[in-house]
């Protein structure tokens, strides 16, 4: 088996599979034809919830002895866009000039790939020691709604009793070159909305109606322009943006019965959802107190903020990549979410994968050179992480 698979060789395989979420497109069943036949326990598990798509996820374990280290990542990838914008077929994995292209090349096949070759090599050498245990959780939803992906999986494990000491999330996590950055940890995310009641009616009778849309603009400048803090030695400052703006009428002759605007929070360790909740619903109920207006605030989302603790994950990733890339990564917490605040509340977890300049990009590519040298970074992670513990 391991003769055969490799890095490059896989990663283009997984791109001929058209899974664009919430289809599994064959993806999920490549891997599981590889890593069952190598000793892995593999589990198939559609995960179902009224309203949104079900969804095809993978979970597979080799070895019951601890530590146990799960890598988790996502097969499923957004749509292309115009596929005539490419200069390659999307889905063709073609390489050219020691570049592979194609739909989840770097977001975040290449990096799946990487991984299955270093465990399945770490695996052979070291098949007659039975102290160890190395997974792999692979969700089809990671690009979509995120709900019967990873977080359902994960509850899934804990029901059986799997428990996991540390996790490795494989997405591209470097901004120019491999060795760039290491995530050790994830600003949190929080969506809400403001909507400002008004009385509709014709715009040229004022009078006779209530206009919301001025009141929630005053609303909605005065929230954004307030600090909410100045960042933390781990994190960037917490940052509200406003994101949507919307009537129900959206005409030039109607003044709207209520206006709506969207906006998200991405938060330091310096707040915990219900205190940051409470900070936008105190300032919201002063400033439309000051302008007698009618309104109410909505949040949801799914990502809390979290860092991983100096130790030996962050120090033997970090070892790992000054040895293969001869860089000393930045240990970071920036960028956008990913499912690592799922895992996060069962085990410390880090990001370290490909570069992520070309992510849900036309062309979106990889350098061949650059899958060999994370699959070597990982193998030294693994015989590392491996021999500490």
């Amino acid at each position: 088996m391991i003769s055969f698979v490799d890095p490059v060789r896989l990663t283009a395989d997984l791109i001929r599979c058209p899974s664009v979420t919430p289809e599994e497109g064959g993806a999920l069943g490549l891997l599981e034809g590889i890593l069952s036949p190598a000793g892995f326990e593999c589990h198939r598990l559609v995960m179902s919830e009224a309203g949104t798509p079900d969804v095809d996820n993978l979970y597979a374990r080799f070895g019951r002895g601890q530590p146990h280290l799960c890598f988790a990542g996502h097969t499923d990838v957004v749509p292309v866009g115009n596929a005539l914008a490419w200069s390659r077929p999307p889905f063709g994995a073609e390489i050219h000039d020691g570049v592979l292209y194609g739909r989840g090349a770097v977001d975040m096949k290449g990096a799946i790939a990487c991984f299955v070759v270093a465990a399945l090599r770490f695996i052979e050498r070291n098949k007659l020691r039975p102290d160890f245990s190395i997974s792999f959780l692979i969700t089809g939803d990671e690009e979509g709604p995120s709900i019967n992906g990873t977080m359902k999986v994960l509850d899934w494990m804990a029901d059986r009793g799997e428990v996991m000491d540390a996790a490795i999330v494989g997405e591209p996590s470097n901004p120019r070159a491999l060795g760039d950055e290491i995530k050790i940890g994830r600003r949190g995310s929080l969506n809400g909305e403001i909507v400002v009641l008004g009385k509709q009616g014709h715009v040229a009778y004022p009078l006779l109606a209530e206009n919301p849309v001025p009141k929630l603009a005053r609303i909605i400048d005065r929230l954004s322009a307030v600090p909410l803090d100045e960042g933390t030695p781990d994190f960037q400052p917490s940052l509200l943006q406003v994101t949507a703006l919307s009537t129900p009428t959206n005409g030039t002759n109607i003044t709207p019965a209520e206006a709506r605007a969207k906006f998200n929070i991405r938060y330091n360790d310096l707040w915990r959802r219900p205190k940051l909740e409470a900070w936008v619903r105190e300032r919201c109920a002063i400033f439309a107190a000051e302008l007698d207006a009618r309104h109410t605030v909505s949040f949801w989302g799914t990502g809390d903020v979290f860092l991983a603790k100096p130790g030996p994950l962050v120090s033997t990733m970090r070892e790992a990549v000054q040895a293969v890339t001869g860089r000393d990564p930045a240990l970071t917490t920036g960028g956008g979410t990913s499912d690592a605040r799922f895992i996060q509340a069962f085990c410390p977890v880090i990001e370290f994968g490909l570069v992520n300049e070309t992510i849900h990009a036309v062309d979106e590519r990889v350098p061949v050179a650059d899958l060999l040298a994370l699959t070597r970074v990982y193998e030294r992670f693994l015989d590392g992480y491996f021999r500490g513990a």
